[in-house]
């Protein structure tokens, strides 16, 4: 079985488990794109760039609104996956 050393950290999830992404991409969305991207809260940031940020069902999930990005031909910056202490309140 694969394992992870993620397993180990408190807060961390596993490819299966529903996770805590933030999306960075180019450009400003508006709030009227959160329902299309699951649910996810937009930030627009100073710098030209938004946040998409929250709790993803499994990798599954997380591709859909990859997809999404892609199909809107939008830059993608980063993909992290936080823990639960580095996202308060997700």
């Amino acid at each position: 079985m694969w394992s992870s050393a993620d397993e180990d950290v408190p807060g961390a999830c596993s490819m299966n488990d529903s996770c805590i992404y933030q999306i960075r991409i180019e450009g400003h969305l508006s709030q009227n794109w959160r329902d299309w991207f699951d649910g996810l809260v937009i930030e627009c940031l100073p710098a030209g760039e938004t946040t998409l940020t929250g709790r993803l069902a499994d990798q599954t999930a997380l591709l859909g609104v990859l997809g999404k990005i892609h199909a809107l031909n939008l830059r993608l910056i980063t993909v992290a996956r936080l823990t639960v202490a580095a996202a308060p309140g997700f």
